[in-house]
C-alpha cells in the first residue's frame, strides 16, 4: 500500500475499510440497482475517504474509489495488444440460416444430439476490455481491429458499473482475468445528451453507439465522466486461476465478481428455444432502455467452443441473429406541416414508401423547424429514416452526397396551412403554434383526445366521423357532442337509425367519468393519464383543482413548475372556463375518485409488464384500484409487485435484478381474489 510510516495504523485500515464500503455500496448501486444505504450515508463514506487521502496522499492507491476522476488529459491514447483476438460474429438474418448454423457445428461435430446455447441480447455499443490481474483493473481497451486496441484505462474507471476491484466475499480472484462488455448510453439519457449539446451549439450524436464510442475517447476522463456510460459484460479472453467448464458458469462466477451482466441473457437446449427467444426480443426490443440490434447464440460448453475454433474473423461457435433492420434509406418527395390538438406545428416528411422494421412507411416526423434546419432535410434528398416500435418514423440524416442540384431549403409557412391564422413560435420554444383555438386542424385532433379511451371514452367516436361532423358544420367545440341528435346524425353518410342512436347513447353515457380521465380529456398542455390522476387524486374534484395556485400544484408529488404553469393558464383561460361551464350545464358530471379501501394491498404499488391473456390492461389496474393499490408505468425500489404477461419487456428484468415480487396471470388473478 506504499509507505505507510507517516500515517497511523488505524487509518490505514480505515482507508481499507471505507474503500471495501464503497467498492460494495457502488456495486449494490449501479449493478444491482439495490441500494442498502441513501446517497447522504454513501456520500459520506467517500467524503471521509477523500479526506483521510488528502491528508495522507501516500496511501492513494490506483484502485481507490476516489481515483475515477482523478487522471489528468492525455495528449494521445497508446495501443494495447489483445492476448486472445476479439473477433467479430458471423451474422444470419432468418431462422433458415440459424438453423443451417446448428447443422453445420453438428457436422462439424460429428454428432446428432443437441447441446445447450447461451443466448444474449445483442448490445450495439463499444466493444471493450478490462484486464483484472489479481483482482484489481489494471488496463482497459477498445475493441480496436480485433487484435490490438486503444488503451482507455483511464476513461473507463469513471463508469461507475465497472468494478475497480473485483469483489471476493464468494470467490477469490484469478491471477488473470480478461473481461469482454459492451459500454453502452440508454436511450433517454442519449435523448438528454443530445438536447444539452444542441442547447450549447454542440452537433447532435448520431445514435447511442455513437455517443458512447465518442464519449470513450476523450482525452480528458473528466469528460468521459460526465457522460452517462454504462456496461454489459458478456465473455471472457485469457483467464489464469479459474478454470471455467462453460458460458453460464463464466457469467455467474462474474455476478459474483461484482462485474456487471445482462439480466435477460438465457440458457436453452437446442436452437429451436434459442429461435424462440430472438422472436420474444425482437417483440421487447423497443420496450428496453437501450439499443439492441440482434440476438447473440453461443454454444454453451467451452470444451466445444475450443473443438470447434474460429475461421479467419469470426468464431465458429458464435452467431449473431439480426433483428429486422429498423433504418432505412428512401427519397422525399414533399415536406408539408401538421396542425396538432394543441396548435403545435409539426414538420413531416413525405418519402416513397420504404419498409423499416418490418413495416412500410411513406411519411416521417421532422420534429420542428429547427431540426429541419440542423439536419438541413430538402425536397429530392436521399434520407436515413429510423423507426422504434409504434413511435412514428423519423428521419435521422441527409445523405448529402446524393443531393440533387434543384433541392431548396425548407421555409416553414408563415400562416396555418388549415386556418390561415398567422402562425407563432413563443420565445425560448422549439414549436411553432397555430394561435387560433377555433383552428379546425387543432379541434380535430382535440375532440378525436377528448374521445379516446383514457379519456372520455366515446365509442364509435373515431376521426372520419369527427371530420364529417366538423365539415358539416354540426360541432365547433367539445361540448357541441352533449347537443347531437339521432336527427342531426341520420341523414349523415355511414349512419342509419341504428348507429345513430348508439353514437348519441355512447355520447350521454360518457357524461360521468371518473375525475382523472376527465382531466385528461381537456387536453391540458403536458397533463396527460398520469398527471390527470395525480390531480384528481390530490384535489378530489374540477373545482378545487381550478382554483389551486402554482404553489399549491408544485406540492402535488410528480407536478413541477412547467407542468403548474400551464395547468393555470388553462384554468384562467376564458374561453375554457366558458368551455367548461356549459359541459356543466349539459349534464357532464366528473366523479369523484373513490377513497382507497382498506384492504392489505392499500398503498401497494403495481407495475404491468407484457400482454395479459384474460384480462385487459385496463381491467387488471381496476382491480388493483379498487383495493387501494397504485398502479406505475415504472419499476423501482418502491415497487410491492410486477405482473408480467406474454413477451414483458424490460420492466422484468429490472424486477429480477431488484428482487421484486414477480407475479404471472394466474397469481394475480389469486392475489385480487384473496384481498377483495
Amino acid at each position: 500500500m506504499g509507505k505507510t510510516e507517516t500515517a497511523p495504523e488505524q487509518v490505514v485500515k480505515r482507508i481499507q475499510d471505507l474503500r471495501e464500503q464503497i467498492t460494495y455500496h457502488n456495486y449494490r448501486y449501479y449493478v444491482l440497482d439495490e441500494p442498502v444505504i441513501s446517497d447522504a450515508e454513501f456520500d459520506r463514506l467517500m467524503q471521509e475517504l477523500i479526506s483521510l487521502e488528502e491528508k495522507y496522499p501516500e496511501l492513494v492507491t490506483p484502485d481507490s474509489p476516489t481515483q475515477r476522476i482523478g487522471a489528468a488529459p492525455l495528449e494521445k491514447f497508446e495501443t494495447v495488444p489483445h492476448r486472445i483476438p476479439m473477433l467479430s460474429l458471423e451474422n444470419a438474418f432468418s431462422e433458415g440460416e440459424v438453423r443451417e448454423f446448428d447443422e453445420r457445428l453438428k457436422r462439424f461435430l460429428r454428432t446428432n444430439e443437441e447441446f445447450d446455447y447461451v443466448v444474449e441480447p445483442k448490445m450495439d455499443g463499444v466493444a471493450v476490455e478490462l484486464v483484472y490481474e489479481n483482482g484489481r483493473l489494471t488496463v482497459g481497451s477498445t475493441r480496436g481491429d480485433g487484435y490490438r486496441g486503444e488503451n482507455v484505462t483511464q476513461n473507463l474507471r469513471t463508469i461507475n458499473s465497472i468494478p475497480l476491484q473485483l469483489l471476493t466475499h464468494e470467490e477469490a480472484a484469478p491471477e488473470l482475468l480478461e473481461v469482454r462488455g459492451e459500454v453502452y448510453i440508454e436511450i433517454e439519457e442519449f435523448k438528454k445528451l443530445n438536447e444539452e449539446r444542441l442547447s450549447r451549439g454542440e452537433p447532435a450524436f448520431a445514435n447511442p453507439r455513437n455517443a458512447a464510442a465518442g464519449s470513450l475517447r476523450q482525452l480528458d476522463p473528466r469528460v468521459t465522466a460526465s457522460r452517462p456510460l454504462y456496461i454489459y459484460c458478456y465473455g471472457a479472453g485469457e483467464v489464469r486461476g479459474r478454470k471455467f467448464e462453460s458460458q453460464w458458469e463464466t457469467l455467474q462466477t462474474f455476478k459474483k465478481w461484482g462485474i456487471r451482466v445482462n439480466p435477460l441473457i438465457e440458457r436453452h437446449r437446442g436452437i429451436e428455444p434459442a429461435i424462440a427467444y430472438h422472436h420474444r426480443l425482437e417483440h421487447q426490443r423497443h420496450s428496453l432502455p437501450y439499443e439492441t440490434d440482434g440476438v447473440v447464440i453461443k454454444v454453451d460448453s467451452l470444451y466445444l467452443q475450443e473443438r470447434l475454433g474460429t475461421k479467419t474473423r469470426s468464431p465458429r461457435w458464435a452467431l449473431a441473429y439480426k433483428f429486422a433492420a429498423t433504418q432505412a434509406t428512401t427519397r422525399v418527395r414533399a415536406i408539408v406541416v401538421n396542425v396538432g390538438r394543441t396548435g403545435a406545428v409539426t414538420p413531416m416528411a413525405v418519402m416513397d414508401p420504404v419498409e423499416v422494421g418490418g413495416v412500410t412507411v411513406s411519411r416521417a416526423t421532422l420534429h420542428n423547424e429547427d431540426e429541419v434546419a440542423r439536419k438541413d432535410v430538402r425536397v429530392g434528398d436521399t434520407v436515413l429514416v429510423q423507426r422504434a416500435g409504434d413511435v412514428i418514423p423519423e428521419v435521422v440524416k441527409v445523405i448529402t452526397e446524393k443531393r440533387p442540384p434543384e433541392a431548396k431549403p425548407f421555409v416553414m409557412p408563415t400562416h396555418c396551412p388549415v386556418c390561415g391564422t398567422p402562425l407563432v413560435r413563443p420565445k425560448g420554444e422549439a414549436i411553432t403554434r397555430c394561435p387560433n383555438p377555433d383552428c379546425q386542424g387543432a379541434l380535430r385532433r382535440s375532440i378525436l383526445h377528448f374521445a379516446g379511451k383514457g379519456a372520455m371514452d366515446i365509442d364509435g367516436l373515431g376521426e372520419k366521423i369527427i371530420e364529417q361532423l366538423l365539415e358539416e358544420g354540426l360541432i365547433e367545440k367539445v361540448s357541441d357532442l352533449y347537443r347531437l341528435t339521432e336527427g342531426d346524425l341520420i341523414p349523415l353518410e355511414r349512419f342509419a337509425q341504428k348507429s345513430a342512436a348508439n353514437l348519441v347513447a355512447a355520447i350521454q353515457a360518457s357524461k360521468e367519468v371518473p375525475l382523472a380521465r376527465f382531466i385528461n380529456a381537456l387536453g391540458i398542455r403536458y397533463v396527460g393519464e398520469a398527471t390527470a390522476q395525480l390531480l384528481a387524486q390530490h384535489f378530489g374534484s374540477l373545482e378545487e383543482l381550478s382554483k389551486a395556485g402554482t404553489e399549491e400544484l408544485l406540492r402535488v408529488e410528480g407536478i413541477g413548475p412547467q407542468v403548474a404553469r400551464s395547468i393555470r393558464e388553462y384554468f384562467q383561460d376564458p374561453k375554457n372556463q366558458e368551455l367548461l361551464r356549459e359541459l356543466r350545464e349539459l349534464g357532464v358530471k366528473p366523479l369523484p375518485p373513490e377513497k382507497p379501501p382498506e384492504t392489505p394491498l392499500a398503498g401497494k404499488t403495481f407495475v404491468f409488464t407484457g400482454g395479459l391473456e384474460h384480462f385487459s390492461r385496463e381491467e387488471a389496474k381496476a382491480l388493483v384500484t379498487a383495493r387501494g393499490g397504485r398502479v406505475s408505468s415504472s419499476v423501482s425500489a418502491k415497487t410491492d409487485y410486477v405482473v408480467v404477461g406474454a413477451d414483458p419487456g424490460s420492466k422484468f428484468a429490472k424486477a429480477k435484478e431488484l428482487g421484486i415480487t414477480i407475479l404471472d396471470e394466474a397469481e394475480f388473478r389469486k392475489l385480487m381474489q384473496r384481498s377483495a
